[in-house]
């Protein structure tokens, strides 16, 4: 997802499955205008479509079970044109996924609250939602979603996955999970997912802390309203956690930016055709000159990675976590005649030092993993332990990821 509109590396269902293309970095604000005026939309001609109506009039004529779902048959026309394009991010939006969609951004849906991608023919969870049922029942980042009531999931639409997913709060979906090659059974009771994307503290030591969940489309007013609170207790430094963060909207993004960064470059758009559009911060920052760390997971995508890649290259602070998600493409939202809608990849999005993350994701300064939860329940949050070391001007080691080995 970027997206005026949408985000965050998805469809976006938020069932809140949120099956939201969490990580589209929502709609451009070039599009739909330059996208899809002059040359860039063709018009096929009759001789073209002659294929298309003769397969539709022989199954009309001939196929077996009568009468066949006219509607369905357009809906797998448009779904089967958009795979043409092998792009994940580009794709087309049932008139109910699309009203999702637009219920997510608003902050409010009814479902289990994940958002997924389609990684390969697999369900893929990039992130649960902070304080939804999927986070409360343990669904983590990289969990591959199997069953669904018994039905498989694999290799199915995300889409026609996510319908089977999200449904109304008070009733219960199971799902057979997969995390590091086991099987979970996992039930988990939908609920009405209001999403406050924006929540900060004090920490003991003097330290403000900001979690933003996601890029909705308060977000950077619900900031601006808390930061002004944090900074009149004078904090030392300021840890900005952005770890299972599916992104969101583009303007809120740069927005947001503008709290932490001096005037200069965001990022840039780069269209197919070498045109490229800078988005800059200006100088009215809350937060601009605070020391800063910015905590980074797998689970951080598209508007999360352009607000850590723009501090990271303008050397504001520091980045500690792990690898990010790598979704480096933006996308913009066109709603159909039908109330459905297609969300296309209109350009990629880089670095203000021109760096691409596309499918690599962001390199941390100093790598720090999580361990795993203890028996009793216990965690200890590693990644935060050292953001609150290193503003305190403790040496921290950082614990790069082993290589993988390459078969002989």
């Amino acid at each position: 997802m970027i997206s005026r509109f949408f985000t965050g590396l998805t469809v976006a269902l938020l069932i809140v499955f949120s099956f939201l293309g969490g990580y589209v970095l929502a709609q451009s604000p070039a599009a739909p205008l330059q996208v899809f005026a002059g040359t860039a939309v063709s018009n096929p001609s009759n001789e073209q479509f002659t294929p298309f109506w003769e397969v539709w009039d022989l199954v009309h004529e001939r196929y077996l079970r009568q009468p066949v779902d006219d509607v369905a048959l357009i809906e797998g026309a448009i779904d089967g044109m958009l795979a043409t394009l092998d792009d994940p991010h580009t794709r087309y939006l049932s008139p109910e996924d699309q009203s999702a969609a637009q219920e997510s951004m608003a902050g409010e849906f009814q479902g289990i609250g994940a958002e997924v991608e389609d990684v390969e023919g697999n369900i893929t969870v990039v992130s649960p939602i902070d304080g939804s049922p999927a986070a409360a029942a343990g669904i983590q980042p990289g969990d591959i979603l199997r069953q669904a009531d018994g039905v498989e999931l694999t290799g199915m639409d995300v889409a026609e996955a996510a319908a089977l997913v999200r449904g109304p709060a008070g009733t219960t979906v199971s799902l057979v999970v997969e995390r590091d090659g086991e099987l979970l059974n996992i039930d988990i009771v939908r609920d009405v997912i209001k999403l406050a994307t924006v929540r900060g503290e004090i920490l003991e030591e003097g330290i403000a802390y900001v979690r933003l969940s996601r890029f909705g489309n308060t977000t950077d007013e619900e900031l601006a309203d808390l930061l002004p609170e944090l900074m009149a207790e004078n904090p030392s430094g300021m840890i900005l956690d952005l770890r299972r963060n599916p992104g969101g909207a583009l303007d809120t993004t740069v927005e947001i930016a503008d709290q932490f960064l001096e005037e200069g470059l965001v990022l840039v758009e780069r269209f197919g055709n070498g045109e490229e559009r800078p988005f800059e911060a200006s100088d009215e920052g809350l937060a601009e000159d605070i020391p800063l760390v910015v905590l980074v997971d797998e689970g951080s995508a598209s508007a999360s990675e352009v607000l850590a890649g723009a501090i990271q290259d303008r050397d504001r602070g520091t980045i500690i976590g792990q690898v990010s998600f790598g979704k480096g493409t933006v996308q913009t939202w066109h709603t159909l005649s039908n109330n459905g809608g297609v969300r296309v990849t209109i350009a990629e999005w880089l670095t203000p030092d021109n760096g691409s993350i596309n499918e690599v994701g962001l390199t941390p300064d100093y790598y720090i993993p999580l361990p795993e939860t203890a028996e009793n329940g216990e965690f200890e949050d590693t990644q935060l332990q050292a953001a609150i070391d290193y503003l305190q001007g403790e040496t921290i080691i950082s614990v790069p990821p082993e290589p993988e080995m390459e078969n002989e």
